[in-house]
């Protein structure tokens, strides 16, 4: 990629001004690994385009779901190890999401069984503090220090909780359990939804433990290299065998199984009752095909369009007009069938998004990110109720 000035340079990855392009960056992934804020340092030929290939898919991962990332293109191997993002002012925080009890959790809260389920899951801050050795933080001394507003704290701690789930469900569905992410924020510098809050900095594997089968001793993560009494270049090289591994299991996570809605209009007069389905799915990018059949009048017209159907989409969810229609569907095919009289308008597009997401992220993410945004317009609209009115201007 076209670089101009270096911007910063940290242990792992160098950063550049993108000529022309005040608010871009060109962020290159170095070789180096290290631990104990930089205390034991190696390096590791190619890791630089492991780790880059890496955050690039996780981050077009994120993007898919709609989360808000600075991610804009780069990281594989034709990138040189480099990556365009957006220009951000980084917040000097690491924020940890905790799944599975481990790492420094466990040494702090003896109560704790090492590998036992966090649920809610836990989220902690960290201070970026090399020389302190990034230490914990209250959410209170974040404000009180004016480095997150409240309602950046809170904004980050959902955003963090929306990836970990994310994240982990792809893990999930390659055998692997995430024990633990660590993900950074910033605020956009400029151009359209500047000051915006971010996922930023990177996410590969040095930013997560993940245990293949749900055991430690199999973990393919940088814990491997922390652990090591000393490191020989066997150690290094099973290391990047680990990180190689992980980018090509990275790199099937972004990828979006097509689901197909097919809507059974129960009669002409029924189409209208599913124009707000077709609304609703079309918010999770869902797409769908109509058809109108007739229960009482054409039943066997009902049971070969479910088998054309059926035999034309491998991942495929059926919504019927009425319980009759419903029942007669349900009674044809394996497929899932869903009774839209049995729903609120709202409610139906987000069922059908939840059963298509079991085997894909990115449309669970989508539902994730959609269930947080309800939940913050009710919070917002309790806020706005109870806030206390405005004084009126005497004139």
């Amino acid at each position: 990629m076209n670089k101009g000035l270096e911007v910063t340079r940290g242990k792992t990855k160098a950063l550049y001004e993108k000529p022309g392009e005040p608010d871009v960056l060109v962020v290159e992934a170095l070789d180096n690994i290290t631990a104990g804020d930089g205390a034991r340092r190696d390096e590791i030929p190619g890791k630089g385009r492991i780790a880059a290939k890496t955050t690039a898919r996780v981050f077009r991962l994120l993007n898919l779901c709609g989360l808000p990332t600075h991610y804009l293109s780069g990281g594989e191997d034709d990138d040189d190890n480099e990556m365009l993002v957006r220009r951000c002012t980084m917040i000097p925080l690491e924020v940890v999401v905790r799944g599975v009890a481990a790492g420094s959790l466990v040494r702090r809260k003896p109560g704790i069984a090492r590998g036992a389920i966090i649920a809610p899951r836990m989220i902690e801050y960290f201070l970026k503090d090399d020389a302190n050795h990034d230490p914990l933080i209250e959410a209170d001394d974040v404000v009180a220090r004016g480095i997150a507003t409240p309602q950046e704290l809170g904004m980050m701690g959902e955003i963090a909780r929306i990836t970990y789930e994310i994240l982990a469900h792809a893990w999930r569905r390659r055998e692997t359990l995430l024990v633990d992410l660590k993900i950074e924020f910033g605020r956009l510098v400029g151009g359209e939804g500047r000051g915006t809050l971010v996922i930023a900095d990177v996410i590969d594997n040095d930013s997560w433990r993940v245990w293949p089968q749900g055991r430690e001793d199999l973990m393919l993560d940088k814990q491997l290299y922390r652990n090591l009494p000393e490191v020989t270049p066997a150690d290094l090289a099973k290391v990047r065998e680990n990180y190689e591994t992980v980018a090509d299991l990275v790199g099937t996570f972004p990828t979006m199984r097509p689901g197909m809605v097919g809507l059974m209009a129960d009669g002409p007069e029924a189409v209208a009752l599913l124009d707000p389905v077709v609304r609703g799915i079309n918010v999770f990018g869902l797409q769908s095909v109509r058809r109108v059949v007739s229960a009482h009048l054409m039943p066997g017209y009902v049971l070969q369009a479910v088998q054309q159907l059926d035999a034309t989409f491998a991942r495929l969810v059926y919504v019927a007009s009425g319980p009759q229609l419903a029942a007669m569907i349900s009674a044809a095919t394996p497929t899932p069938v869903f009774d839209a009289s049995d729903y609120e308008e709202n409610e139906l597009p987000l069922a059908v998004a939840k059963m298509l997401s079991l085997d894909d992220t990115v449309m669970f993410g989508r539902v994730m990110l959609v269930q947080a945004n309800a939940r913050s317009a009710v919070v917002q609209a309790d806020a706005h109720l109870n806030s206390p009115p405005q004084p009126t201007a005497v004139g």
